[in-house]
């Protein structure tokens, strides 16, 4: 009985829409037997194609400058306390948070590791290439263990991160979102680290 009931709906409802799809036919093809020329379709064809190629072209150009954030620069971080250098010993490096934990007697400092001067990448060069420095590659410019700068062309020393540290387990969080410029080393910017 449902097969029925279902076959005679279909039907009716298709006879219906092929009358209503019929009207429209007849009503459009007036529309229809008037042809662009020539010229008014190359014209609309090269405009299209403009078109497309202009939008695609910024949709590209928006996605590329669209800011995307990348690994946790920018947060947050944390360092275990295993991985806190000795007092003067191979600065620990995070290539995430971009900084270097630096452990001098005054306490703990994390260093930006980008240059002051452009924007460059800056490594710890340590024995035997060189006497416990960062070195930046692009221009010359050179840092002591603490950043201060001791040559090149940069104008100031590296700059630096905010540090705590949680004296019950000996982890250092550094808030790689709270960079601060200088103009010297002083001892106030170190946090004190119990050894």
């Amino acid at each position: 009985m449902f097969m029925i009931l279902r076959t005679i709906f279909g039907m009716v409802v298709g006879w219906m829409a092929s009358g209503v799809f019929a009207l429209l036919g007849r009503n459009s093809q007036a529309a229809l037997t008037i042809r662009p020329d020539r010229r008014q379709f190359l014209r609309n064809a090269a405009l299209g194609a403009v078109g497309s190629v202009l939008a695609l072209l910024g949709a590209g150009t928006g996605l590329l400058l669209w800011p995307r954030k990348t690994g946790d620069f920018g947060s947050a971080l944390t360092v275990r306390a295993e991985d806190v250098p000795p007092v003067d010993g191979v600065p620990y490096r995070n290539i995430q948070g971009k900084f270097f934990l630096m452990h001098n007697s005054d306490g703990l400092l994390a260093l930006y590791t980008k240059c002051p001067h452009l924007g460059c990448t800056v490594p710890w060069v340590g024995p035997p290439d060189s006497a416990n420095a960062f070195q930046c590659p692009c221009h010359g410019s050179m840092y002591n263990y603490v950043g201060v700068r001791t040559g090149g062309p940069a104008p100031r020393p590296m700059d630096y991160m905010a540090v705590t540290v949680d004296e019950a387990t000996g982890n250092v969080t550094v808030n790689t979102g709270e960079i601060s410029e200088r103009l010297a080393y002083a001892p106030e910017q170190a946090t004190p680290y119990p050894v």
